[in-house]
């Protein structure tokens, strides 16, 4: 077994490197596996392929076929399996090459994952990462383009986690490999080889549970996550040509909700936009939204809007686009709530 294991050095503390959302999941793995010779990669491709998305590309050239283990075609397998490992102090990190591909092994997450710290009565942790691309608007097949961490909110025990930028893509995958308890860790697909961002090369966290403030206005609340923080970000700045300004709040871990920021911007603006491209029907915005009538509903000024995928599977390449929240959508419910 190679384990060639290459620590933070002088030199690179406090250098920076622009990277892509996927390059950052990379040397977040990279620096994860140097870090910690307990962590292990299981999944489909991994190895040789360096994954579907080439997140793994390179590391088990590095860390060898016992650190980065390409596994069968089973996602309730390798996620078992994982559960094991995770029970005997190995912290493995299983990639699902799609979200929608997870569905095999909802019976071992609902089950056992998120279970066996409550079953054990807090003797055993499970300090596992299942990491999955999910999201529309890259033309894939059937089944590749589900947002269904809904799913998975509702599943005490386990973390959900969805960053929107490549900082907050290493920085969260770290704090979830540490975490004692399980992650789920979406990546927006559609963004893996967007914006480029100066992340650090040395080990850090990001804290999970936080949201973040990416925008500051004083006339609507526009809350987001992942795949749909550029669309906000954009409509946001033309916005401001109608003297319209908006807080923006990433709130990059779904569960548990950052329910602190939510009250705190929205007894700020007293209105409100939350953004996801899920299904409407159960989705995250519904449970945001009863966050705001707990908190601040009396400083309400307009009914809350979201803007979000149909209830309907997601369509193939000739209607992708008309599934997804599109600027214009955004717009026209920021209006709304101004005009109320």
């Amino acid at each position: 077994m190679v384990i060639n294991v290459k620590k933070i050095t002088a030199e690179q503390v406090g250098k920076t490197k622009s990277l892509t959302l996927i390059q950052a999941i990379n040397d977040g793995l990279k620096t994860a596996l140097a870090d910690n010779e307990n962590t292990l990669l299981l999944g489909e491709d991994i190895g040789v392929n360096g994954g579907v998305f080439r997140a793994t590309d390179g590391l088990q050239a590095q860390f060898g076929e016992k650190r980065v283990v390409d596994t069968p075609l089973s996602e309730a397998g390798f996620v078992g399996a994982a559960v094991g490992m995770a029970l005997n102090g190995l912290r493995p990190v299983v990639e699902i090459q799609f979200l929608g591909f997870i569905y095999p092994a909802y019976e071992q997450i609902a089950t056992h994952v998120t279970r066996t710290r409550s079953r054990t009565m807090g003797h055993y942790h499970l300090p596992m990462v299942i990491r999955a691309p999910y999201g529309a608007g890259v033309r894939s097949p059937e089944i590749h383009s589900d947002s269904v961490e809904a799913l998975f909110t509702h599943l005490p025990g386990i973390k959900v986690v969805c960053p929107s930028n490549a900082y907050d893509a290493k920085g969260l995958l770290l704090a979830a490999i540490e975490d004692p308890d399980p992650v789920l860790f979406l990546e927006p697909m559609r963004l893996y080889r967007g914006e480029r961002m100066d992340v650090p090369l040395e080990k850090y966290t990001v804290e999970i549970g936080k949201g973040k403030q990416i925008g500051t206005g004083e006339d609507v609340t526009v809350l987001a996550w992942g795949a749909m923080m550029p669309i906000v970000q954009t409509v946001v700045e033309e916005m401001k040509e109608q003297n319209i300004t908006c807080d923006v709040i990433d709130l990059r871990t779904l569960y548990p909700l950052d329910k602190e920021i939510i009250a705190r911007s929205v007894q700020k603006t007293g209105r409100v936009v939350i953004v996801h491209e899920a299904h409407a029907t159960g989705g995250v915005g519904s449970e945001i939204t009863s966050i705001i009538n707990d908190t601040s509903f009396l400083y309400l000024k307009a009914p809350i809007e979201r803007v979000t995928g149909f209830d309907v599977p997601v369509p193939l390449f000739s209607l992708e686009n008309e599934y997804l929240p599109t600027p214009k959508r955004v717009k026209d419910a920021i209006q709304k709530v101004i005009d109320f």
